[in-house]
């Protein structure tokens, strides 16, 4: 099933070209839903390279919602973040509810120093990062570098956050999705969580994934007796995503299996890539799209569903989460090339999704495309 994809039914809306005309990478999204609003940044490059990147953009886009209608206005493109000794890299937006306050973490690497020499000298030239804002991206705080007080960092070759969006779960902890290399093992990465409970006063590295896991998203869902859980799924090395679930907040994960599984849904790109993943209600048989208690129970993901290479940008639901085996067949949203993603649930059973997508290669743009479960529901016809 999940090696199954279709480009006959597309969404009814059309994709908007959000950044375009120089080199844009890396999308993240976030949709405060105070304001109606919706923030995208994404990392602008010089070139194709990871070494290459000059600067964190970002654009805000006023969501207006009419009866069955969605419209995006979007903002002019504004720099937010500049390369210095260190390059800014992997936006990852997470926002505090309580004060109200978006967080764009991100790292900083040295010069042009790629991942690869890091993890071949055991040398970290990566800085974990952060700024802030209040009134929706108008203003930034100043930058607060976390590096050397998480003492984790100093044990290992190299690391990112991310990208894409982080959470804050029910309970308010705040979590960051992050990967790293640990100096002097194995060259495999491993998925980690970095959490606050102080609404971002302090953070706290939880502890690794046990198995290779690279850049990854997490996302909170309650099962039917009202427990939190944390779900995670992260890009791998293999043929299939690794997916880890925690039944303490995202402090610890074990392996999602299941007995009788003859066969995986979520498989991954050759070579692999990263995938976006939320939360949102139930949405059988609920008026207005959303659950009766609004407490999310299910998942969505995208994630290019070639795989031999990256296109075909595929959306996936699972109704029960704890069932690896339970990922719907994709709905291809994007039926060229494609590459990274980031999703955020709108409510009332609308989605946004901010894309890398081309006609020659997966990297050419940074498109925008809204769609409903409606529209999901139908396509998988499940």
């Amino acid at each position: 099933m999940g090696n199954t994809n279709s480009c006959q039914k597309e969404p009814v809306k059309k994709k908007e070209t959000i950044f375009k005309n120089e080199v844009y990478r890396i999308p993240a999204l976030f949709y405060n839903r105070d304001e109606n609003i919706l923030m995208a940044f994404a990392e602008k490059r010089t070139n194709e390279n990871d070494s290459s990147t000059e600067a964190l953009v970002m654009k805000t886009g006023k969501v207006k919602k009419e009866e069955m209608e969605v419209t995006i206005k979007w903002s002019e493109q504004k720099t937010l973040i500049e390369k210095g000794s260190h390059r800014p890299m992997n936006p990852c937006p997470l926002y505090e509810k309580n004060n109200k306050t978006l967080f764009l973490f991100f790292i900083r690497v040295e010069g042009e120093c790629t991942e690869q020499w890091q993890i071949d000298h055991n040398q970290n030239k990566a800085r974990l990062c952060y700024v802030k804002t209040t009134d929706n991206g108008q203003s930034w705080s100043d930058e607060t570098d976390l590096t050397h007080s998480l003492v984790e960092i100093k044990h290992w070759a190299t690391f990112a956050v991310g990208p894409g969006h982080g959470l804050q779960t029910e309970s308010g902890r705040l979590i960051v999705p992050v990967y790293a290399y640990v100096s002097g093992k194995s060259s495999a990465p491993h998925a980690v969580s970095l959490y606050s409970d102080d609404k971002g006063e302090t953070w706290k590295f939880g502890k690794m994934l046990k198995n290779e896991s690279l850049e990854c998203q997490m996302a909170e869902y309650f099962d039917h007796s009202g427990n939190s859980l944390i779900y995670c799924n992260a890009r791998t090395k293999g043929s299939y995503r690794e997916e880890d679930i925690s039944h303490n907040k995202g402090e610890d994960f074990s392996k999602l299996s299941c007995f009788f599984c003859f066969y995986k849904n979520l498989v991954e790109t050759t070579g692999g890539c990263q995938g976006s993943v939320v939360s949102f209600p139930d949405q059988d048989g609920n008026i207005g799209g959303e659950s009766s208690q609004n407490q999310n129970k299910w998942l969505l993901f995208t994630h290019p569903s070639d795989k031999s290479k990256r296109s075909k940008l595929g959306v996936y639901v699972n109704k029960s989460p704890k069932d690896p085996s339970a990922w719907s067949a994709p709905w291809v949203i994007n039926c060229g090339f494609s590459g990274y993603s980031d999703l955020a649930y709108i409510d009332e059973g609308w989605f946004a999704c901010l894309m890398e997508c081309g006609e020659k290669k997966y990297n050419e743009q940074i498109a925008f495309q809204m769609f409903s479960y409606n529209e999901v529901k139908q396509a998988i016809k499940k």
